[in-house]
């Protein structure tokens, strides 16, 4: 990528949650089932509630960009991390805050920092330990507010 912006980080961590969600289930190796499969037949399913339609599984590039996404959360702190994971999973803010323990207007201002800093990062810049965490917003959305 040229230039990360933080849409486009935002984008990412949407997309490796929902690859996440569509990797098969994790199996306990050594197990497994000798009987034969049943056949069902149309008198069987009568009355029965129709199996929910699935995803197929993810593409080898899509998991890829999965594992490259979730090693961006590493930088953050980890209340920082678990807002933008839970936010990213498509959890709604009040959920977020409970479970944080942080008002509306603070986990906002955690999530919009956090992506900033990822995308700092992915643009081969350092942040520095001065400032304040809107000054440092401000900064990132007026450098990739330029670049367009």
């Amino acid at each position: 990528m040229d230039k990360w912006t933080v849409q486009v980080v935002e984008d990412r961590l949407v997309e490796a949650a929902a690859v996440i969600r569509r990797l098969p289930p994790v199996r306990v190796p050594g197990y497994f089932n000798t009987w034969p499969s049943m056949i069902v037949e149309f008198a069987d399913r009568v009355g029965q509630q129709p199996e929910p339609m699935r995803l197929p599984p993810p593409s080898p590039a899509a998991i890829s960009r999965m594992e490259e996404a979730l090693g961006w959360l590493y930088w953050l702190e980890p209340i920082d991390a678990k807002i933008v994971w839970l936010r990213a999973s498509g959890m709604r803010w009040k959920p977020i805050c409970w479970k944080v323990g942080l008002e509306r207007a603070a986990a906002d201002e955690h999530y919009r920092y956090a992506l900033c800093v990822i995308a700092w990062r992915l643009n081969g810049r350092r942040k520095t330990g001065s400032g304040s965490r809107r000054s440092f917003i401000a900064a990132a959305r007026a450098i990739g507010s330029a670049r367009h």
